[in-house]
């Protein structure tokens, strides 16, 4: 019997809760009565106002425009008019400005010509998904095109695409695979010729067998050149790192990127996006979303206009079943709390989570029982990286490798201390980088 591959160091096992939103498919959002759409939704620098309070915008019109190499272009969500510009604080606490648009009752503006892919050339594609302001939809939004630019020193051997949605109660992703699978494989060989890539892997883990059927399905009905693979079940899979591990067996060093050893890693929505990006010229303005979790009256998938505040979301799916101990933005493992339901959704937004509550576990001193370094797929030591940090040792810490820490949560996962260690990380990032 073949052994099902993963990748060797370290990860956890949370349990997957995608029961709640699995079965439901996408649901397009009635138009809501405003948007906050922010100019800072991409890793890099925000993007620059093009528009003034008072301005009409069409539907998929480019309204912010990247301000940096590191930076992606905003397209508007509605046609509609710009009540105001105003500083909104996002769910990752970053404080930007932001469009607040009211929707025309009637949007006119559609997106159904297609367009061929096939014979333009390389430069052309990259273009338009940076034109289309394309970044990456699994919640770290590294500007697409930027990923997809392969320096002339280097070579693709391996576009591999992240269908493994590790992370718990999310569903949005294998919704696309199941409804939107040769869109997603279109994708992922439009960024293959973008990158002049070999060979194209999709990494689907092991809990969602009915993904790699559909897909493998749809690539051998279309003879298309792609190779599904099926992982184990272990968290946290999808981070590059770990996904280059677990499908093509290569290793990223320290300060390296996927390039270095000759791969690019997109995400199953991030495909899916260039797809209508190139074939259809359509901006990234609006995603797919899951509101998910045991507090949700209707867990639902749900396509929404980039800028939809979390209380329409959250009404559109019958509000809460119960009161929720905490709202998330993203997954459980790597999200962030909410504490404002105005607060608007983005373009790395993969789902808004109501959890309930628990009983709160108080810390303890650490035990130095190791779990945290056993569970750490980087290998790092996170309890000596927090006492570091929390003596004010960042220098120390920065040494022993502090920031190459993903901040994924495994450490905090498995530590029967209950020692806030991944956002000593956070913190400890941060003052370190101040002390250079």
């Amino acid at each position: 019997m073949q052994k099902v591959p993963t990748f060797s160091k370290g990860g956890v096992h949370p349990g997957d809760k995608k029961v709640f939103s699995r079965s439901q498919q996408i649901e397009r959002l009635p138009l809501p009565a405003e948007l906050v759409v922010s100019l800072s939704q991409h890793l890099g620098a925000p993007a620059k106002a093009l528009k003034a309070k008072g301005d009409t915008v069409i539907r998929g019109e480019k309204i912010g425009e990247a301000s940096g190499f590191i930076s992606a272009d905003v397209h508007s969500p509605v046609s509609g008019t710009i009540k105001e510009i105003r500083k909104v604080t996002l769910a990752n606490s970053v404080c930007c400005d932001a469009y607040i648009i009211t929707p025309d009752e009637q949007q006119t503006v559609e997106f159904a010509e297609k367009f061929d892919w096939e014979s333009q050339t390389s430069a052309s594609l990259l273009s338009q998904v940076k034109d289309m302001g394309i970044v990456g939809m699994g919640g770290a939004t590294f500007p697409a095109h930027v990923k997809l630019s392969v320096p002339k020193d280097k070579s693709v051997d391996a576009l591999v695409v992240n269908g493994v949605e590790c992370e718990p109660y999310l569903t949005a992703d294998y919704r696309i695979m199941m409804e939107k699978g040769e869109q997603a494989l279109l994708g992922a060989m439009i960024a293959a010729k973008i990158t002049d890539a070999k060979r194209i892997i999709i990494g689907i883990e092991m809990n969602k067998p009915d993904c790699i059927e559909n897909l493998s399905k749809i690539a051998k009905e279309n003879a298309y050149p792609i190779e599904i693979i099926g992982l184990q079940m272990k968290y946290p899979q999808g981070d590059e790192k770990q996904l280059l591990k677990a499908t093509i067996n290569r290793e990223i060093p320290s300060g390296k990127l996927p390039l270095d050893v000759g791969a690019v890693v997109v995400n199953v929505g991030t495909c899916n996006a260039i797809y209508e990006a190139i074939v259809f010229h359509k901006p990234l303005f609006e995603r797919v979303i899951s509101v998910t979790g045991e507090c949700i009256a209707n867990p639902k998938n749900i396509l929404a206009p980039i800028g939809t505040k979390i209380s329409d979301l959250l009404a559109y799916c019958g509000g809460y079943s119960s009161t929720p101990e905490k709202l998330v933005s993203g997954g459980p493992m790597m999200g962030f709390s909410l504490f404002d339901v105005d607060t608007p959704m983005a373009k790395g937004s993969s789902g808004l989570l109501a959890l309930p509550s628990k009983k709160a576990a108080r810390s303890t001193a650490c035990l130095n029982c190791g779990r945290c370094v056993a569970a750490c797929p980087i290998g790092l030591m996170p309890a000596k990286l927090y006492r570091n940090i929390i003596n004010g040792q960042y220098e120390e810490a920065m040494k022993i490798s502090l920031m190459d820490c993903k901040e994924c949560g495994c450490c905090s996962y498995v530590c029967p201390a209950h020692l806030p260690l991944v956002h000593t990380m956070k913190t400890g990032k941060k003052l370190g980088r101040k002390k250079k």
